[in-house]
């Protein structure tokens, strides 16, 4: 039914250096910890890099958790948050678009439109709007799982072809 994507395929651009965030957090919590994706959360337009263990907090109970510039302090302060919504909520799908490399990309934010080699994909998880769309993707257990059949969950809505427009997708 469905499929687990490659980590290294997939390409990031975090707002935090995550090599010394997993370190900082592997070493404060005694447990591994991975990046995971970089996406808006609650607040649009607010990129927020997304962290996975596979045990919850032993205080919080999340597994997974995400680190954001505060934008109304002056000091743009690392802030944390519970992230688990990646996983848990519907709204977390990801459109990929493909270079010429293969690597695949994503939009993080609302607003962040991404045109690479002839292909363009918009949205964050508010929307996908896409040419040349490679697939959708959700968060599962820390990894990009391909969601092989858009209406394969209950209660979803019909995230079809906007009609009228040939090889541009709306989900």
């Amino acid at each position: 039914m469905k499929s687990g994507l490659d980590p290294t395929v997939v390409k990031h651009a975090p707002v935090f250096d995550t090599k010394k965030a997993i370190s900082y957090y592997e070493n404060k919590d005694g447990v591994p910890i991975k990046y995971v994706c970089t996406t808006d959360l609650l607040a649009s337009d607010l990129p927020v890099d997304i962290f996975y263990r596979k045990t919850p907090h032993p205080e919080f109970g999340n597994r997974y958790f995400g680190l954001y510039k505060n934008p109304y302090a002056d000091d743009a302060r690392i802030m944390i948050t519970n992230a688990d919504a990646v996983e848990t909520s519907k709204r977390y799908i990801f459109g990929v678009i493909e270079d010429r490399d293969g690597f695949l990309w994503y939009s993080q934010c609302h607003h962040d439109c991404l045109m690479l080699d002839g292909s363009m994909i918009d949205g964050g998880r508010e929307y996908i709007r896409s040419t040349n769309l490679k697939g959708v993707f959700k968060i599962v257990e820390g990894e990009f799982v391909e969601r092989l059949n858009l209406e394969d969950e209950e209660d979803d809505e019909w995230l079809g072809q906007d009609s009228g427009i040939e090889d541009f997708t709306n989900y």
